[in-house]
């Protein structure tokens, strides 16, 4: 950061307090009024710090969506307040809501969850606010707020309406395994970096959602593992996203060819991550969707093979990324100074390598 360093630190350090937070309340409340407050900080950032281009419309574009979503939360959280006299999580998991309650509380908590995942067609933002923000932002982005509205069904919307989660189980379906095929579609015809790895993120969050509408301990239990191994992966690659365009000062695709006989460790770095990225067999990424999977072919068969050939699909734009920017023949009319990862950076990747592309 060359510009107001002491006061991006601080916002990333407020952003990080607010998502421990997030994690740790036991108050519906407060679990409203926390990932709202994470939007300001990631406001902040991005809008300052983000690319020239378009930092300013992602910024507004990033908190727009996500904001408007959760006031259906709030309505919710009000209307819970009410039945039960209290915003305490633990005692509205014992409280039972009619049915008819049940499906009004739960769409309401799934227009603001489903921004936060995020799931189509209310994912146009995520794409923007990676591309905008500045590489910090993009791994921080990927590691722990997208995870908010996984986090939001699992702790929220499934145990507290049963039924409802029953009866809109065969839209969750559905809807996921669109998403799936369509942003691995979409992902194979972009041309920039941080666009393609944004758009994988969306599909991988969106299979997290089948194996949590499962319902059965294969499903859930193997969409926390995807959430956690997302986190580190997919922040891994906006890193080596980072060290490319810290050198070469753009992120489109034609320009990249044959970094391997220039920046070998890093193209090492970046081959570990995109085997994760593709849930790869020994990688963590394949631990937590291969049972999410099974758990889904026990409930729907036909979704768990819409789900299995996305991840064919994410495969194929893997390597498709891996060799059009690592393989092939260096482009000296574009690319002129080169240098490999230094030990800072290596440093930096070792964590995310040791935790997401290795085998566990």
């Amino acid at each position: 950061m060359r510009s107001y360093g002491k006061e991006y630190i601080t916002a990333s350090l407020i952003r990080e307090f607010l998502m421990i937070a997030v994690f740790r309340m036991l108050d519906l409340l407060l679990f409203y009024v926390l990932p709202e407050s994470v939007l300001i900080p990631m406001f902040i950032i991005i809008g300052v710090w983000g690319s020239r281009q378009r930092k300013i419309k992602a910024a507004y574009q990033f908190f727009l969506y996500t904001l408007l979503g959760s006031v259906f939360m709030l309505l919710a959280i009000l209307l819970i307040l009410l039945q039960t006299g209290t915003t305490d999580l633990q005692i509205s998991l014992t409280t039972e809501f009619s049915e008819r309650r049940q499906i009004f509380l739960w769409i309401a908590s799934f227009a603001s969850f489903a921004v936060k995942v995020p799931m189509v067609p209310v994912h146009i933002w995520l794409p923007e606010a990676h591309v905008e923000a500045p590489t910090a932002g993009s791994v921080i982005l990927a590691g722990i707020p997208l995870k908010l509205g996984t986090y939001g069904f699992l702790r929220f919307s499934i145990p507290m309406f049963p039924e409802a989660t029953l009866s809109f189980t065969p839209f969750i379906y559905t809807s996921s395994a669109i998403a799936i095929i369509y942003t691995s579609l979409t992902t194979s015809r972009q041309i920039d970096l941080k666009k393609i790895i944004a758009y994988s993120s969306v599909a991988h969050m969106n299979l997290v959602t089948i194996g949590m509408f499962s319902r059965n301990i294969q499903g859930i239990g193997g969409s926390i593992l995807p959430m956690l191994s997302h986190g580190l992966v997919s922040s891994a690659l906006f890193l080596c996203v980072g060290v490319l365009y810290d050198r070469h000062k753009t992120r489109l695709v034609r320009y990249y060819g044959g970094l391997v006989s220039t920046m070998p460790n890093l193209s090492t770095i970046f081959f570990s991550s995109t085997l994760a990225n593709m849930s790869s067999p020994g990688t963590s990424s394949f631990i937590g969707e291969f049972p999410i999977l099974v758990g889904a072919f026990q409930r729907n068969s036909l979704i768990a093979t819409l789900a299995a050939l996305g991840m064919i699909l994410g495969a194929a734009y893997s390597l498709w990324l891996y060799n059009r920017v690592v393989s092939g023949n260096l482009k000296p009319d574009f690319l002129h100074k080169f240098s490999d990862s230094n030990g800072r950076e290596v440093s930096i990747f070792l964590p995310f390598l040791v935790g997401g592309a290795t085998v566990r």
